[in-house]
């Protein structure tokens, strides 16, 4: 069975610094890319960052520069490093893997976490 379990959100000030990460169970972790996608209530799930199996890392425009995505292959695990954040960061984050490639598309994932909810204040 498998299973995406995120864990890091919680409530910080602008500004300041997040570390989101994403457990994988059940899965060849390195056969998949591992993403971010967060919403926020009433709007769409949107991509944030990527990380396919070749450690090429893709990022939504806006997000380029402050957020950071990371796997470690040997655990099992995918990190989102958010820095700077600001209030409109604020959203339930989920981590999601699909086979190999990442692509900004939340219909191409198979699998998804549970979420974790970031609210940023200011």
């Amino acid at each position: 069975q498998v299973q995406l379990v995120e864990s890091g959100g919680g409530l910080v000030q602008a500004g300041t610094s997040l570390r989101l990460s994403c457990v994988a169970s059940g899965v060849s972790f390195n056969r998949y890319a591992m993403a971010w996608f967060r919403q926020v209530p009433g709007k769409e799930r949107e991509f944030v960052a990527g990380i396919s199996v070749n450690w090429a890392g893709y990022f939504a425009n806006s997000l380029l520069g402050r957020f950071k995505i990371s796997r470690d292959n040997a655990k099992g695990t995918a990190s989102l490093q958010m820095d700077r954040v600001k209030p409109e960061d604020t959203a339930v984050y989920y981590c999601a893997a699909r086979l190999f490639h990442v692509t900004r598309s939340m219909s191409d994932y198979e699998y998804w976490g549970q979420g974790t909810q970031v609210t940023v204040s200011a």
